[in-house]
C-alpha cells in the first residue's frame, strides 16, 4: 500500500477512535441515543472499509470499497452537522470533528481519483 492510504488508513483509524468516544459522551453525557448510533455506525464504518479496501481483489473492488468509505464520510459528515444543528454539539466541538471527517473524504476522494487514474 502506498504512504498516501497507509495516512488515509491511520487517519481513518483515529477517525473512528474519536467517533466512538464522541458516541459514548453524547448517550452518558448529553443522553442522545438516535444521531449518535447512526455517527458511530458512519464514522467506524470509514476506517473498516478503507481495511478492505487494502485487501481488494482487483483494482475495481478496490476504487469501489474506498467509493463506498466516501460514502460512510458524507454519511458521517451529515450526522455531525445535524448533531450540531440540534445543538448536541458546541461550535467548537463541531468544527474540530468536522474539519476531520472533511479531510478525510478529501483523502478517500483523492485516493480514488488518482486509482481511477491510474487503471485507464
Amino acid at each position: 500500500m502506498s504512504e498516501r492510504k497507509s495516512i488515509i488508513k491511520e487517519k481513518s483509524f483515529a477517525f473512528a477512535v474519536r467517533t466512538v468516544n464522541l458516541y459514548k459522551y453524547l448517550s452518558e453525557t448529553k443522553r442522545e441515543f438516535v444521531m449518535s448510533k447512526q455517527l458511530l455506525r458512519s464514522g467506524t464504518a470509514i476506517g473498516a472499509l478503507v481495511r478492505e479496501a487494502q485487501n481488494a481483489e482487483s483494482k475495481a473492488d478496490f476504487i469501489h470499497k474506498l467509493g463506498m468509505a466516501q460514502k460512510e464520510s458524507d454519511e458521517t459528515i451529515y450526522w455531525v452537522e445535524l448533531l450540531n444543528e440540534t445543538e448536541y454539539l458546541t461550535q467548537t466541538e463541531f468544527e474540530n470533528i468536522s474539519t476531520d471527517a472533511i479531510e478525510l473524504l478529501k483523502m478517500i476522494r483523492s485516493a480514488i481519483i488518482t486509482s481511477k487514474q491510474n487503471n485507464s
